[in-house]
């Protein structure tokens, strides 16, 4: 291997950043789905010859995505022109982790020999199963989810199968819109390709090999010197609670203890509960939660990509088979993210531990819901999916973010929702007192107003941290609960279950749907009354929650803050604030673990 300057290493690691979005501006345009056009559920990725992931979206996924297409097809098998696909999660070993989420993969050649891979994944409209949209709260077996792709070659030499393509696409509800999805995806891994080939032409194999080497050598670097730095030696030990998996009111547990001892670190999440009945078990690979830590710790530096330096610097990851974070086939996994959410927030309580709190809080788990009719006259469905932002944890240094759905992807705005799916959105608001109050407030949940104007419809849901709210940390307190209600404030007023599925509504009724609040970081009484106040003009949080939670006295004509007032009240609230809290769930938790 050549010795190839920092300039040079540069100038590729940009140009490879500059094609993956490419590909993603490519999927953006074509694709028909809302979900990948409008909300951004997709990831691309550049991979070496061996199947190490180098540059990707940061979105905490599985790094494993390459491994099973090798194992299946070996790389002196493979031609130039050639695709692969799949979505089984248990044939990918939880490289990708619901079935929804298509994976396609295109090898990448240099004078005949493999060098790269270009991948992508979108998160398709519906690929069959029980109920539209294909991820059902009430499912009890990934059958019941839609189709099983295997890793599958869709194209040989450029040809495409096409009996393969047409058996998929016969599944879904919506083949049209599933189609065009698909081909969007295909078409931005066959541009990753083109874009990678005229890479390696502009500087050679060598340097673009050891490009690869160097953005990993990089990644790995940063994160080993910040949990140097940031993580002392010692054993920390943290747990985190779902509310249920639909199907049984049970709650689950996720646990982790992080061992660290003379540069090795460890993460196991052995004493995590069984594997749940409903569809929130997660197949987690080793990967992701080093990628969730390795995020998180090197966050201040954008210099640093996520990619398999991040494996290198972590040495270990422990699940049990049989638990929630490795399941037995066939259980069910659409709900995995309420899993993978527990993970990360279980990362950021021994992180907590070990820092003396200067970790992040907990954020709440994004909602979605499902509403779904069926026009028996034209054999046509209808579905509206809609992700709902929820609040982020709140920071050592600064507020949680608001209103934020999944990793930073967007929310659908009311014209377009209304257009698309044939609903009236009557409210889209802020949910006031949400974000969990502390020195640092957690962000906010939304209310979103959905009324009904078919003539019937059924409305699943997934909306959690209801009974476990989103964590605060260090003195910060927990954010408030979300809920789901038919025709508030009416004589018909009923709630629905948060993990629930076809709940009947009739034409004319009104969904409002609230979501969860993150937790703060810091005593309330700490944050600046000037700040309260403005929380308060701004609908953040009520003049009840200024007084009672953060001790700030507000003028009830001029809105002004009354400082004696409120110095007096705060003297009087002051006392010993512990590392966590979260209401009805961490007050007494650490005693009764302790005499345990």
């Amino acid at each position: 291997m050549q010795n190839v300057d920092t300039v040079t290493l540069e100038l590729i690691k940009g140009a490879i950043r500059s094609a993956r979005s490419e590909m993603e501006a490519l999927i953006d345009r074509t694709s028909m789905s809302p979900f990948i056009r409008e909300k951004k559920d997709y990831f691309t990725a550049i991979f070496d010859k061996a199947g190490n992931l180098v540059s990707s979206t940061n979105l905490p996924m599985a790094g494993n995505l390459i491994d099973c297409i090798l194992e299946q097809y070996p790389a002196e098998t493979m031609l130039p022109g050639d695709l692969y696909w799949y979505n089984d999660p248990y044939a990918s070993r939880g490289a990708v982790s619901h079935m929804p989420d298509m994976v396609f993969v295109a090898p990448i050649f240099h004078d005949g020999k493999l060098f790269a891979f270009a991948e992508a994944w979108g998160h398709l409209w519906d690929i069959g199963g029980m109920m539209p949209g294909s991820i059902s709260p009430d499912a009890t077996e990934t059958f019941q989810e839609g189709i099983l792709m295997p890793p599958t070659r869709v194209y040989r030499g450029g040809e495409l199968n096409e009996e393969v393509f047409r058996v998929f696409i016969r599944n879904s509800r919506f083949p049209e819109i599933v189609k065009g999805d698909v081909k969007a995806i295909m078409a931005a891994c066959r541009l990753g390709k083109k874009r990678m080939e005229e890479i390696v032409e502009r500087f050679g194999h060598d340097a673009t090999v050891a490009a690869f080497e160097f953005m990993m050598d990089q990644s790995e670097a940063a994160l080993r010197k910040a949990l140097d730095e940031k993580v002392p030696d010692g054993v920390y030990s943290f747990r985190d609670y779902l509310d249920s998996d639909a199907v049984t009111e049970q709650s689950y547990g996720v646990h982790l203890t992080l061992s660290k001892q003379n540069g090795s670190v460890s993460f196991d999440f052995s004493a995590t509960d069984d594997q749940a009945k409903g569809a929130v078990n997660f197949i987690m690979d080793q990967s992701v939660p080093k990628f969730m830590a390795g995020l998180y710790l090197t966050r201040d530096d954008p210099n640093i990509q996520m990619n398999s330096g991040f494996l290198r610097a972590i040495d270990e990851v422990k699940t049990r088979k049989g638990s929630l974070v490795d399941p037995v086939y066939p259980a069910p996994l659409g709900m995995r993210s309420h899993t993978m959410i527990r993970v990360n927030s279980a990362i950021f309580g021994t992180l907590a531990q070990a820092t003396g709190g200067q970790a992040s809080a907990a954020s709440s788990c994004y909602v979605l819901y499902y509403l779904s009719s069926f026009d028996r006259a034209s054999g046509a469905f209808e579905l509206c999916i809609e992700g709902l932002a929820v609040g982020f944890g709140a920071r050592p240094m600064a507020d949680g973010i608001d209103a934020v759905y999944y990793v930073a992807q967007k929310n659908y705005p009311v014209e377009f929702a209304e257009m698309e799916f044939g609903v009236q959105i009557e409210g889209y608001r802020m949910h006031t007192d949400s974000g969990g109050p502390g020195r640092y407030r957690g962000g906010c949940g939304i209310v979103r107003d959905i009324r009904v104007i078919a003539d019937e419809a059924t409305i699943g849901l997934r909306l959690d941290n209801v009974k476990y709210p989103a964590w605060g940390v260090n003195g910060g307190q927990s954010g408030r609960s979300g809920r789901v209600v038919v025709n508030p404030g009416t004589p018909e007023e009923r709630e629905l279950k948060p993990l629930s599925d076809r709940n009947v509504l009739k034409k004319g009724d009104l969904v409002r749907v609230t979501t969860s609040g993150g937790g703060g970081w810091g005593s309330p009484l700490e944050r600046p009354m000037e700040q309260v106040r403005d929380d308060v003009l701004d609908g953040f949080i009520s003049n009840d929650s200024a007084r009672d939670d953060y001790g700030v006295v507000l003028d009830e004509e001029s809105g002004e803050i009354d400082v004696a007032a409120t110095e007096a009240r705060r003297a009087g609230m002051a006392g010993a604030m512990g590392m966590f809290h979260r209401r009805g769930y961490f007050d007494g938790l650490e005693e009764a673990e302790a005499a345990e």
